[in-house]
Parts: C-alpha cells; sequence; structure tokens
C-alpha cells in the first residue's frame, strides 16, 4: 500500500490508537489504508490521555545501544524485548511507528544517530513495509546497520495466529536474538 500514490498507511498498536486513527482519517487530504491485526493485541494507551499525532512515531521508551521500530502488534513484543534487554544491560529505545506513510523521518534518523543500529519488526511483510521504510530513510540521511523482522516476500500459511507468530519469528525473543546477532 506504501507504493500507491498518495496513499497514508496507519497501523495501530492497540484499539485505543485504533480508535483515534480512524478519527484522525477523516481530517487527512487523500487515501488512507489502516491495517488491524486479527489477533486481539494489549491496550499500551491510555484512552483518556492518548492523543494520535498523523505521521509523528511515539518514543516508548528511550535508550542508547539500540533502536527498536515497531508497529501494529507488534509493539508490546518490541516493549518486552526493550525491557529484557534492559535486564541484560542494554539501553534499548522503543518506537511505535503507527504511521508507516508517511514516516516520520526525523525520529527515525534522530534515534538511529543516537544508538547506531536499528531493529524493525512488523507483522506483515517487511517488503515495502515499515521495514523497507526505514532502510530508505537511513540509507539515504544516515547509514546505518539495520536489521528487518517480518515476513520475507513470501505467502504466508494459515492457521493459529499464536502460532504464526512464532514460526516467523514475530516475537520479543526473536528482536532479542537479533540484537545479539547485530
Amino acid at each position: 500500500m506504501r507504493s500507491l500514490p498518495n496513499m497514508s498507511v496507519v497501523v495501530p498498536a492497540d484499539d485505543v490508537e485504533a480508535y483515534a486513527a480512524t478519527k484522525n482519517a477523516v481530517e487527512q487530504l487523500g487515501p488512507m489504508y489502516i491495517r488491524v491485526a486479527r489477533l486481539a493485541s494489549p491496550t499500551i494507551h491510555d484512552a483518556e490521555t492518548y492523543e494520535f499525532h498523523f505521521g509523528k512515531g511515539e518514543v516508548l521508551r528511550e535508550g542508547t545501544d539500540v533502536t527498536i521500530i515497531a508497529c501494529g502488534m507488534m509493539v508490546p513484543r518490541a516493549i518486552d524485548a526493550g525491557e529484557r534487554l534492559a535486564a541484560e544491560g542494554v539501553s534499548a529505545e522503543v518506537i511505535n511507528m503507527h504511521t508507516i506513510k508517511p514516516l516520520d523521518e526525523d525520529l527515525v534518523i534522530a534515534s538511529a544517530k543516537k544508538t547506531g543500529k536499528v531493529i524493525t519488526i512488523e507483522e506483515a511483510s517487511y517488503v515495502g513495509g515499515l521495514g523497507t521504510a526505514v532502510c530508505e530513510v537511513l540509507s539515504e540521511k544516515c547509514p546505518t546497520k539495520v536489521t528487518r523482522i517480518g515476513l520475507p516476500d513470501i505467502f504466508g500459511m494459515s492457521g493459529a495466529g499464536g502460532e504464526l507468530l512464532d514460526i516467523y519469528g514475530l516475537t520479543a525473543d526473536h528482536i532479542i536474538e537479533a540484537y545479539h546477532e547485530m
């Protein structure tokens, strides 16, 4: 969807963000694709205080050793990985990148400059998705080591959602493993 002209792409992390993004969609010009997961995701935002900022990523955890950029139902897994890495002495910055197009390039670049390593994780193909968008920005404006976690260029299998996340490596364990491999 990112490759379509004028198309905005939003991938909310939870029900609170999905509601806010849907309300915000009527204020945007042009078409918008809002991708939601079929599995329930833990609520990470407070419905009373959350403000959706179209095109702006959300830093959920400050860090200096690695940046983890996630969208959709991968955000809680990124938070978990950040906490578990902290227990190992690794300072992980965790970003909820709910808007993939337009991407918050300033935040991506600032975080990459600070940490020097970036991991992206998404519950869809990283080909043309969040991982590709981050790589495009960094390759042109701030060359940085990036590891993309998501579905490769394949047709996905059918099955129980939780099992598929494990099969495709869409877990906090795989984020932590990717960091150690970097």
